[in-house]
């Protein structure tokens, strides 16, 4: 849900009832993951998508169904081979949809409120939400917030509650707030009192993160249409460069953040997490070196340079010089990108973005015809804008 949450603000700021179908868990070649969602107005208004198509129409009949009668329901789309025109998904997958009303007063009412403020404020939380398990506890949510930032009414660590155990709420938020932390969308299985004991409850735990960081090194052409596929993918974008000649807003437009600063010394103060990926493009050693050197020692996603297999053996024996091991150097993706046989600067740009796909989903790189490798890989991957999934 919390993917669409600019828009679901705004239905919520102008008094609209809903309700929203939020992909649970999927199985197979699906093509949305946990978290996806659409979410239908009782003007029959909707936005979003969980299955690119496959089974929105009846997805949009159950959120309407759901908004008159008032009750939460988990349904499961699959592909039948039985009668082709059945409602499922084509390309072989199954995925199970939490369809949940929010309406005036309702149950999850003021606590999905809160979350969709938080994620289109581009505040971290975490939605938690009973997926499967008594009928009177399916649909209802808490909501975690990192630490330091909670104004909840249970011992100030979550907001709302399921009403059913003192402890289911505070197990739930325990675990939700874990997965925040890593930035992770999924579900988790927990006893109704908040233990291994009682009726069995599937929880989905949705967390919203601000966007992960793309810093692109070296104020060069290649570098402006890297901006552009870093936010097309929904990175936050940094260009920096040490010569404030180049490093302008008139060349790069689009880019979040500009530093006209030594690219190590940007590197040294700013912050990075798991999720961040480092582009070096200035391909000039008194750049690279110090700055590689750092680099290859920090805990971010990717870290790739730009350069002649020529370059890329030259800086490789310098950043051996200056201390760098080769364990640190394996972490180095050089020359960068993926071999397209990229020649402008756009097609440079998707050589890089492939490739860092490619490394964060867990991919190949190679061409999938022919190949018997699945099409949607299962690995942990951190979100990108709204969503962790998965993350």
């Amino acid at each position: 849900m919390l993917d669409i949450a600019e828009e679901l603000d705004r239905w919520v700021e102008q008094g609209r009832d809903f309700a929203v179908a939020t992909v649970v868990a999927v199985g197979g070649s699906a093509p949305r993951q946990p978290g996806a969602a659409l979410a239908v107005d009782a003007d029959g208004t909707a936005i979003g998508s969980v299955s690119g198509g496959c089974v929105e129409g009846a997805v949009y009949e159950l959120c309407q169904q759901a908004l008159r009668d008032g009750e939460s329901v988990l349904e499961r789309f699959g592909y039948s081979d039985d009668d082709a025109f059945a409602v499922g998904l084509t390309c072989g997958g199954v995925i199970d949809i939490l369809v949940t009303p929010v309406r005036s007063g309702g149950p999850a009412r003021t606590v999905v409120t809160a979350a969709l403020e938080a994620a289109a404020g581009g505040q971290a939380a975490a939605l938690a939400r009973i997926v499967s398990g008594p009928a009177d506890l399916v649909g209802r949510a808490l909501l975690v917030r990192p630490e330091g930032l909670h104004d909840g009414p249970y011992d100030g660590s979550y907001d709302g509650g399921f009403g059913a155990h003192p402890e289911l709420d505070r197990t739930v938020a325990a675990e939700a707030r874990a997965f925040l932390d890593a930035g992770r969308t999924g579900t988790l299985e927990i006893g109704e009192q908040g233990s291994r004991c009682g009726a069995p409850l599937t929880v989905l735990v949705e967390s919203s993160v601000p966007p992960p960081r793309m810093i692109v090194f070296g104020a060069i052409d290649f570098a402006s249409a890297l901006v552009r596929v870093g936010k097309f993918l929904g990175y936050h974008v940094t260009v920096c460069d040490a010569r404030p000649v180049f490093a302008t807003r008139a060349r790069f437009p689009e880019a979040d953040e500009i530093a006209v600063e030594w690219p190590h010394r940007y590197l040294e103060r700013t912050d990075v997490d798991a999720r961040t990926v480092l582009c070096v493009l200035t391909h000039d050693a008194k750049f690279d070196v110090p700055l590689l050197r750092l680099a290859l020692r920090l805990p971010v996603a990717y870290v790739g340079a730009m350069g002649s297999r020529r370059t890329h053996l030259d800086r490789n024996e310098r950043l051996r010089e200056v201390g760098v091991t080769e364990l640190e150097l394996a972490r180095l993706r050089s020359p960068i990108g993926l071999d397209l046989g990229a020649r402008t600067p756009e097609e440079t740009a998707l050589s890089i973005a492939a490739e860092i796909v490619a490394a964060r989903r867990g991919g190949s790189g190679i061409s999938l015809t022919g190949a018997h490798t699945p099409i949607h890989h299962d690995g942990t991957s951190a979100p990108t804008g709204r969503i962790g999934s998965v993350a």
